[in-house]
């Protein structure tokens, strides 16, 4: 925006419009909410499924493996260096699948506290609600002629400007 706004020709929305939009989608949403939770429940399993408790423990099984061969070489004075490279390797797929976990955790955490608000929702939403939108809400597209609205259950919807 060097030259000002006036030279600026990028559309514009409006903070209120795109409230208001946001709203209308969270109602249209909770009229549906049924079909939403059936995508929150299926997100749930989704996750649920990446998980693997067995590859964690097998990574230790064989890091603990790993470590008393190196102590073997080491102690009988022969080269361990592949043995090395390979626990720390082991220990780099180890850190990487925790830090997976820990994802996986918050976003069940996310999905199940989306759950409990929509279960526990009666009414339309008349007002716009940060904390709401930031617990709903996974992003929001802005076409020409439309809003898309993508929620954290992986439902989408337009609504026309």
């Amino acid at each position: 925006m060097e030259h000002g706004p006036e030279r600026c020709d990028t559309p514009t929305v409006q903070e209120k419009e795109l409230q208001e939009a946001v709203i209308k989608a969270i109602n249209i949403a909770l009229g549906g909410k049924d079909d939403m939770l059936v995508g929150l429940e299926e997100n749930i399993a989704l996750v649920l499924t990446l998980e693997d408790e067995g590859s964690m423990e097998s990574i230790n099984a064989k890091l603990d493996e790993l470590q008393k061969e190196l102590l073997k070489r080491a102690n009988a004075k022969k080269d361990y260096n592949d043995l090395a490279d390979e626990i720390d390797h082991l220990r780099e797929l180890k850190q990487n699948a925790m830090a997976d976990n820990a994802e996986r955790e918050g976003l069940k955490q996310r999905i199940a506290e989306i759950q409990e608000f929509l279960t526990k929702q009666m009414e339309q939403i008349e007002e716009y609600d940060e904390f709401l939108v930031r617990q709903m809400v996974e992003k929001i597209t802005v076409y020409e002629e439309k809003f898309m609205v993508e929620f954290k259950s992986g439902m989408k919807i337009d609504i026309e400007i």
